[in-house]
């Protein structure tokens, strides 16, 4: 890229991860094997939340400076592993049946502090069915967002910091998505009787522990570059969607593997590294990354990456508020 772009580009074309769907289950139509549900991500997210609640309590004496460095080294990685167990409930990929995903969101959300996992659910599929349509999905940054940050070091470095009240700022301009239902609401409860409990057992120490640990873990953190890496133009201009193929996976649940996550959705995280073995001519020609670290440092330094580093689009396409995924699903039969 010669300079910083200073508006999104803005793509005519749909969003390529629909058409590479189609062509990977026709050439490879033994991938629909790979579309399972994988119980043993709730095992791992109660290990995680039980290890967090096991930090918050020795932490809890402790002067409050001593959760800022624990937080930072350990606690951010533990939180970040169960946003990605609730991205995988989100996607229905932990159970069959609904509930037991919508519980599984929840108690992943617990050591976060915000009830965000049914929300979240919520915006998260809407970001697949109208990827890079403004007032649709959230991930996509506000006009007002790119505009003030731009290019500048100390905004970006601002703007990850405070990654997490932009997400939630952001989700005001998507009007058309449903915000409370019954899930959401539930989540809402469970998660006051968890910050109660702690604050009542442990004390605002422990809470605090928490509190950074989900703060570091999506925002000014090697971790944070998740969020660049996944659509920011860092690469090139025309490549949409980036993987991750670093050594994080192992503890992030495969969450870098996002083309092939984009491409069939319907693949939980145990099996996306499969997806790209069983189709490596689809993959291999995409450009990704392999250090979170570096890519944090290229995104806050690098002059020719702003906050206008994506694609938008205007057209919605076929796709109905009502759909709930890309059309893996609806491809099977093919």
């Amino acid at each position: 890229m010669a300079s910083a772009p200073t508006a999104f580009i803005v793509a005519t074309a749909p969003e390529p991860h629909r058409v590479r769907t189609r062509q990977i289950i026709k050439a490879h139509p033994e991938v629909k094997q790979l579309m399972t549900r994988n119980p043993a991500t709730f095992l791992i997210g109660l290990g995680c939340v039980v290890a967090q609640v096991a930090l918050a309590y020795f932490l809890r004496n402790q002067a409050w400076y001593w959760t800022i460095p624990v937080a930072y080294l350990v606690g951010a990685f533990f939180s970040h592993t169960l946003f990605v167990v609730i991205h995988e409930a989100a996607h229905n990929l932990v159970f069959r049946k609904l509930w037991q995903n919508v519980a599984t969101g929840i108690l992943a959300n617990f050591p976060s502090i915000f009830p965000t996992a049914i929300s979240f659910k919520n915006f998260h599929i809407k970001h697949h069915v109208f990827q890079g349509v403004h007032e649709l999905d959230a991930d996509l940054p506000d006009w007002y967002e790119a505009k003030l940050i731009h290019n500048y070091s100390i905004g970006k470095a601002i703007w990850l910091f405070f990654f997490p009240l932009f997400q939630v700022i952001r989700t005001a301009r998507c009007r058309e998505v449903a915000t409370i239902d019954r899930y959401v609401a539930a989540n809402i409860v469970a998660q006051v009787a968890f910050d109660a409990a702690i604050v009542y057992f442990f004390g605002w120490t422990a809470l605090l522990y928490l509190f950074l640990s989900f703060w570091f873990s999506v925002g000014l953190h090697p971790l944070g570059a998740r969020w660049i890496q996944e659509h920011y133009l860092t690469l090139s201009d025309s490549q949409e969607t980036y993987s991750y193929y670093g050594r994080l996976n192992g503890i992030n649940l495969n969450v870098g593997f996002h083309n092939e996550h984009h491409d069939m959705p319907s693949i939980p995280w145990n099996n996306l590294p499969k997806l790209k073995t069983v189709a490596p001519e689809f993959y291999e020609p995409l450009l990704a990354h392999r250090s979170y670290t570096k890519l944090f440092f290229k995104f806050l330094f690098d002059q020719e990456i702003s906050l206008y580093s994506r694609i938008m689009r205007k057209d919605r396409g076929t796709a109905t508020l009502k759909d709930q995924s890309v059309p893996d699903k609806e491809l099977l039969s093919a």
